[in-house]
């Protein structure tokens, strides 16, 4: 049994890391993609040591789009979102999560465009501009965001909510 459920999780996990491939590699609207919802769920199913798998599904598909200065910021902005999954509590808390973690990414990657890039000056008012131009892609990370994170709700949780702690465990 114990066998079974092993690789069942691990189809599970690997299915998960196929949609971050996926949804990276096909075209899609900028910032629409469910790597933050996974970066949050993925530990909250599985525990934490599924984090780096996360990560590594989006350096997979970042060496086939091309790696880039914002490495850092985009990869370690996904980890506090899988880091803060440990504050789930219930439906309502993991989709506020969800949203916290969409609004981590955007304050970080967005702040790793103004630091290590030449678009915007130097300055607070530098600072804020790159905010200000990035919130079109915000919109779509924050729709991405909770689409998947009520689809993960909804066919995982509703579903599967009694094994989590068991799938945790294995």
């Amino acid at each position: 049994m114990f066998k079974n459920h092993l690789i069942k999780n691990s189809l599970v996990f690997l299915g998960c890391v196929g949609i971050v491939l996926m949804f990276r590699i096909i075209p899609h609207p900028p910032n629409f993609t469910p790597v933050i919802a996974l970066s949050l769920y993925l530990p909250i199913i599985f525990g934490f040591w599924s984090l780096p798998f996360c990560i590594l599904g989006f350096a997979i598909t970042d060496y086939f789009i091309g790696f880039h200065s914002l490495l850092i910021w985009t990869w370690g902005s996904l980890v506090l979102v899988g880091l803060i999954s440990k504050f789930s509590r219930g439906t309502i808390t993991r989709l506020f999560l969800a949203f916290l973690g969409a609004f981590i990414f955007f304050i970080f990657s967005n702040f790793g465009v103004w630091l290590t890039g030449s678009f915007y000056e130097p300055t607070i008012q530098g600072l804020l501009t790159c905010y200000m131009m990035a919130i079109p892609f915000y919109t779509n990370t924050i729709l991405s965001t909770v689409i998947f994170a009520i689809l993960i709700e909804f066919f995982v949780f509703s579903k599967y909510g009694n094994y989590i702690p068991l799938i945790k465990k294995i």
